[in-house]
């Protein structure tokens, strides 16, 4: 194989990592936090939506940082989606995963009515202003190395990283972080040494929801260049088991998605490499999904969640 190759297949893996990372570290914040988030995949819609809809309407006025705004609206929309997820499990004590699920259901069917209200047609027109490719300066000079990594390479994936660096550090360096971690782990003690149970939990939720909105703006901004129905498909879930295999850690989470962003890469990627491309196409295009349930198979019952996880707390007067 040679480096132009090379090069190329690790910067389509970054492309489709990125938006895996964010949403796995949005799972992250809300599981430590004892809220179960099934509905990644419906906050990844709604914020590929708003992204896309926010590059349609403003990419003549702010250019080239148009895919950036578009990455902050769709967290902010995403945060406000995970409003329901959060106002239904802390306030109603409502199942956690009956109401993600109903969050995966409702985001499809109301962006699509949406868009057919607004464009009188089922998806988007192709939006002008994309995640391209990036050169670091001075680093995509380094031989072989820069070749690799920092030239013609996403950087959003690059923010995706230091994002989950940062996460990391919250979780477990900071006071915020140990009350998350506390409220996931044991409430009622957590409670009683005067730490605000469902603040934390609408924190961890909102946080959630923020990341996973960013993460599907990523996705649309980068990857599918416009919003239909079919954009966001088995994203939020693959995320999830991100979280799960990296052990609900930020880190762990983020080389799980470089993992499956990886097996998302080879689906498309793998025509073009040696050995791979004898494969059937349909094997290599399921392959993400087929790794997905593999993964949730061998390591959600040796994966320890935090115990609170799931289990909806109820303030005794």
């Amino acid at each position: 194989m040679n480096i132009n190759l090379l090069g190329s297949l690790i910067a389509q893996t970054l492309v489709y990592s990125a938006p895996l990372i964010l949403t796995a570290l949005g799972g992250v914040f809300s599981e430590r936090s004892g809220i179960v988030n099934v509905g990644l995949e419906g906050i990844m819609v709604m914020g590929a939506f708003s992204s896309v809809i926010f590059n349609l309407t403003f990419a003549g006025q702010f250019g080239g940082w148009t895919p950036w705004l578009g990455v902050l609206c769709g967290g902010v929309v995403g945060m406000i989606f995970s409003l329901l997820h959060a106002v239904a499990t802390v306030n109603f004590r409502a199942d956690h995963i009956i109401s993600g699920t109903v969050m995966n259901l409702l985001a499809p069917a109301l962006t699509v009515f949406l868009i057919k209200v607004i464009y009188g047609k089922g998806q988007t027109d192709t939006i002008q202003q994309q995640f391209g490719y990036f050169n670091f300066p001075g680093l995509s000079k380094i031989p072989i190395i820069g070749d690799l990594f920092f030239k013609q390479t996403s950087l959003p994936a690059y923010f995706a990283i230091l994002v989950a660096v940062i996460s990391s550090f919250v979780i477990f360096k900071t006071k915020f972080g140990l009350r998350l971690r506390s409220v996931g782990e044991n409430p009622q003690a957590a409670d009683t040494l005067g730490i605000n149970v469902y603040a934390m939990r609408y924190s961890g939720v909102l946080i959630s929801g923020f990341l996973g909105g960013m993460g599907g703006a990523v996705f649309a901004q980068s990857i599918a260049g416009r919003f239909a129905a079919t954009t966001i498909a088995g994203q939020g879930f693959i995320s999830m088991a991100a979280m799960i295999f990296g052990k609900w850690n930020p880190l762990g989470a983020m080389g799980a998605a470089v993992f499956f962003g990886f097996a998302q890469n080879i689906s498309i990627m793998g025509a073009n490499l040696p050995v791979i491309s004898n494969i059937p196409a349909v094997y290599l295009q399921s392959a993400p999904y087929v790794l997905t349930i593999v993964v949730l198979v061998l390591f959600l019952g040796k994966s320890a969640a935090p115990k609170a996880d799931g289990v909806n707390y109820i303030k005794s007067k």
